[in-house]
């Protein structure tokens, strides 16, 4: 095991002042406490060599949902899935590229490119190889249409059988004041537009045949390992309509020399591009590459289970998180190859069923609750993206969604983040269960990274079923023991395990501060399930109109 695990990933989860596991169960207003010995138990179970890190389609797989199976009829909770089941099938195309020549020819000189270190790329096609020949680069800038916002980087282009390039986040992520992108878009708070997922989506919607984003870690919210991380490998939902050849990132210094060889500044087209007067550029350079691509179609599964409501059993109240990792990849420095997910989402799987007990251990609730434990949420949210198009539970009778995508182990905290600050009425119940801990409810401070948009509950929410997410990485929390400073001492050494193999268990975890979070998860939603009070969006939300639709049938 990694050495530096301890001493530098998870070294600031606990201190020689610290109450043990067994002297801290979490506070718990309402019923039975959340056991942090139990949380630490099941993350070291998942987080284990035998389940190979998690992915979808392995060995992995088969052995998470039969552990989270057992545990479940263990608990006493009912099959959630459809026709009675356990689990729901999520049909997905597994990609991986081989290593192969990629270059770009720029003003009659190649310039090579290679896979991890200039650029990274993947593809989402079932094909033998992904065989692109001196395909035109255009520069779309940030690659936004938005019409609403009085925007549209592409000003009709042509982008059929070409290679879009675009910028990360949204035009005002870097707007100075006075500049016109300022305010038009969130500020540093990334909207849907900033995501890389829109902007792959608008390329291939354009005729693209591939994208590529510059990559800037500030903008991104990761840096180029968590790019890089799973080692050329895709997911896609089987049968998906309208998918790139080729997508991926530029680092930011390729880029940078692709642009020079271009005769043109980066830098400089970046503060062009924060104009709704940008037009996009075609670059003097063509992409080719020549990359052979295994390609299977697998079925893999979400777990679903539900405790009947008494009273309003058609009525929903939803908790998620999801199981898979990014399972074996590449050894890192120290040779370690599982990339374990131990608190993503280990942990969050760990809450669920934490949160089932709780409610088990209490008299049964008036509205149904269901747990989903999803797949495919590193590869895209692709578990609960298909849960979406084929749901089980109406969302028109799904009250909300609660999840839990990495908790905060690095002591006991003042506060809790607030991802998504402004978008419905359960922030206002998160801050009521707060006060009941002593706590206070704190925005996130990394806006820019988009975490609304990058989570399970995403999929519930376009739909417009009203979500709260539980995720640390929004901010550096206000730690009892050592402040906000202590809590950015926590943040940044976890990042630096972020989607690597030293993700994994370890016995300086805090799990008496992620049971404070999962007793808010569970105290927000036993509030709903034995009430008959429905959440709203609010006025401004974008999921506010899609909400009212489906409660008007």
């Amino acid at each position: 095991m990694r050495k530096l695990l301890v001493a530098s990933a998870f070294a600031f989860a606990a201190c020689a002042s610290a109450p043990s596991l067994a002297d801290t169960p979490a506070h718990h207003a309402t019923a039975s406490p959340i056991s942090a010995q139990r949380l630490s138990d099941d993350v070291k179970t998942l987080a284990s060599d035998s389940f190979e890190g998690r992915a979808p389609g392995t060995k992995g797989e088969t052995r998470t949902v039969a552990w989270i199976i057992a545990q479940l009829k263990q608990i006493g909770l009912q099959p959630g899935g459809p026709d009675g089941k356990w689990t729901q099938a999520v049909p997905l195309v597994h990609t991986k590229l081989s290593a192969g020549p990629m270059e770009a020819d720029v003003n009659g000189t190649a310039m090579p490119l290679v896979q991890d270190k200039d650029i990274y790329v993947s593809t989402l096609r079932p094909v033998d190889a992904v065989t692109i020949a001196k395909a035109p680069m255009v520069f779309v800038g940030y690659g936004v249409n938005a019409p609403e916002r009085g925007w549209d980087d592409f000003k009709g282009v042509d982008l059929k059988g070409k290679i879009a390039v675009f910028l990360v986040n949204d035009p005002d992520f870097a707007a100075k004041p006075g500049e016109p992108a300022a305010g038009k878009f969130g500020g540093k708070t990334m909207t849907y537009y900033g995501r890389w997922t829109y902007k792959f989506e608008e390329a291939a919607r354009r005729g693209a045949i591939g994208a590529l984003i510059v990559h800037q870690t500030a903008a991104a919210g990761y840096g180029w390992p968590t790019i890089v991380a799973p080692g050329g490998e895709n997911y896609d939902i089987a049968d998906a309509p309208g998918r790139l050849m080729v997508q991926g990132w530029f680092s930011g210094d390729a880029a940078s020399r692709l642009f020079a060889a271009a005769g043109l500044d980066l830098a400089k087209e970046e503060v062009a591009a924060r104009s709704p007067d940008f037009h996009p550029i075609p670059l003097d350079a063509q992409f080719s590459a020549q990359l052979p691509v295994t390609h299977s179609t697998l079925e893999s599964q979400n777990v679903l289970a539900k405790i009947p409501g008494t009273k309003r059993p058609d009525e929903i109240v939803m908790y998620g998180a999801h199981w898979d990792a990014y399972g074996i990849g590449a050894p890192d420095a120290e040779g370690n190859t599982i990339r374990r997910g131990a608190n993503d989402d280990g942990l969050g799987v760990a809450g669920m069923l934490e949160i089932a007990r709780a409610f088990k251990h209490g008299p049964a609730p008036q509205r149904s609750v269901v747990f989903g434990f999803w797949t495919a949420e590193e590869r895209g949210l692709l578990g609960s993206e298909t849960y979406a198009v084929h749901p089980v539970y109406p969302f028109d009778k799904t009250v909300a969604n609660i999840t839990m995508d990495i908790l905060q182990t690095g002591g006991l905290s003042r506060d809790v983040m607030l991802v998504g600050k402004g978008q419905d009425s359960l922030e206002d119940d998160l801050a009521r269960a707060a006060a009941t801990q002593g706590r206070v409810v704190t925005q996130e401070s990394l806006p820019q990274n988009g975490l609304f948009y990058r989570a399970d509950h995403f999929s519930l929410a376009k739909r417009g079923v009203p979500t709260l997410l539980f995720m640390a990485i929004s901010g550096a929390p206000d730690l009892v023991n050592g402040g906000r400073e202590a809590g950015k001492k926590w943040l940044d050494a976890y990042m630096q395990c972020y989607h690597q193999p030293c993700d994994a268990w370890s016995k300086d975890m805090n799990f008496a501060a992620a049971a404070q979070d999962v007793t808010l998860a569970y105290d927000v939603g036993r509030g709903l399930a034995f009430s008959d009070r429905w959440p709203t969006w609010s006025k401004t939300s974008e999921f506010r109109a899609v909400r009212e639709k489906s409660l008007e049938k």
